[in-house]
């Protein structure tokens, strides 16, 4: 029902979001869109790319006075350093160089944990540059814009979506015992996206100890997500369970390689007594059926649906894989043995992932919200989303 799909490459002209499925009567600005671009190149440990780049988002369909229109909405983003690649990236063939051999930047020496050698040897490329402009990370400036808007309509239905960062290059930091309502203003306040100023202090230790080194660092970010109603997503078929649904989305974000929900593999190294989250009366909790959970290991999903309770998604994403001191590779050309190329990178992205998870998030959330209460227009939706809740209130405790 809702669906985005996204187009361009890291150094080409501008990047593309295209998002489907959005009804009528939703405020949009671009300033909401903007807002969330300038999150995602939040972070320390951030290259000069950060530097160069202020994403901007031109609506160009979509939208009139302010308000969705029910139709496509489509997206530019300027990429502002393809006044130095054009030459590299012109989509037209140049004189004398019909094959592209010419081209300057050629990429042959393939890096090790990237795209290049194995979408190279796919799609029967010469240049890894053919792969890696759109492998990079950055086309996730485009999902970001489309899950700005995807929140946009979260926000009008009650729903907040926020992050926070949880461990960097070996240091844990802790988990406030009550998280803060506005959570993304206090994350967002830390240049980590962290809530544990200790462990901030650590963290940006190990980052300058890597970036002396030439290395990079991974880590773990921590999705909340608050005021979801009782029963999004579905029990009955394998493609419509929302964890299932949010873990690949979340496992769709460059470098990412782990997801968990609530407790996650903690709850396979646990009995059932410590794991499973007792349930009370608790009247006036209307989105979730007037009951609540004692705990929420669950993190705020059962059997493939909602509960009401916060929905609590943990995201790993391995060390970026362009090292500044380049790692053993082969070149393409000839088999020799090589250093991997070294293009500007990062020292980790870990913070700007949780605002990439917090995309995903909402997109999935918004769409399976679409589906539960699904209508053309804002007011549509409100009113069957009222409608459900005076319902399922006066089941328990109403």
């Amino acid at each position: 029902m809702l669906r985005f799909t996204t187009a361009g490459e890291s150094h080409g002209p501008a990047l593309v979001s295209l998002l489907e499925g959005m009804p009528a009567g939703v405020p949009l600005l671009a300033a909401d869109v903007d807002a969330d671009l300038a999150r995602r190149q939040q972070g320390y440990g951030r290259g000069r790319r950060m530097q160069i780049e202020r994403d901007s988002a031109e609506l160009l369909s979509g939208v009139r006075a302010g308000e969705t229109i029910g139709s496509p909405i489509a997206m530019l983003i300027r990429n502002r350093d393809w006044a130095n690649w054009q030459e590299i990236m012109d989509p037209a063939p140049r004189d004398g160089d019909a094959d592209g051999a010419l081209r300057r930047r050629a990429v042959t020496r393939v890096r090790p944990g990237h795209a290049d050698l194995t979408g190279l040897l796919k799609y029967d490329r010469d240049d890894a540059r053919d792969i890696l402009e759109r492998a990079s990370a950055r086309e996730t400036t485009a999902r970001v814009a489309a899950g700005a808007i995807a929140r946009r309509l979260l926000t009008e239905l009650g729903v907040r979506v926020g992050s926070h960062l949880v461990h960097l290059g070996g240091v844990d930091a802790r988990r406030p015992q009550e998280m803060p309502a506005a959570l993304n203003e206090a994350s967002d306040a830390s240049p980590l996206r962290t809530l544990d100023a200790e462990a901030e202090r650590a963290m940006i230790e190990r980052i300058d100890v890597a970036k002396r080194a030439g290395d990079t660092l991974g880590g773990i970010c921590e999705v909340v997500v608050d005021g979801l109603p009782v029963g999004l997503g579905s029990h009955v078929s394998w493609d419509r369970k929302l964890d299932g649904r949010l873990a690949g989305a979340m496992m769709s974000i460059p470098a990412v390689k782990g997801v968990e929900i609530g407790m996650g593999f903690g709850a396979a190294r646990a009995s059932g007594a410590e794991v499973h989250d007792e349930i009370e009366l608790a009247p006036g909790r209307t989105r979730a059926g007037n009951v609540r959970r004692a705990s929420n290991r669950a993190g705020g999903l059962e059997g493939g649906m909602t509960t009401g309770e916060p929905l609590v998604i943990r995201v790993a994403m391995k060390p970026i894989s362009t090292l500044m001191k380049p790692l053993g590779t082969i070149d393409v050309v000839d088999g020799a043995p090589a250093k991997a190329v070294a293009e500007r990178s990062d020292v980790t992205a870990v913070p700007a992932m949780g605002v990439i998870a917090e995309a995903m998030a909402a997109l999935v959330i918004a769409d399976a919200m679409l589906e539960k209460f699904g209508g053309d227009s804002l007011r549509e939706i409100r009113r069957n989303l009222d409608g459900y809740l005076a319902h399922v209130s006066a089941r328990l405790g109403g």
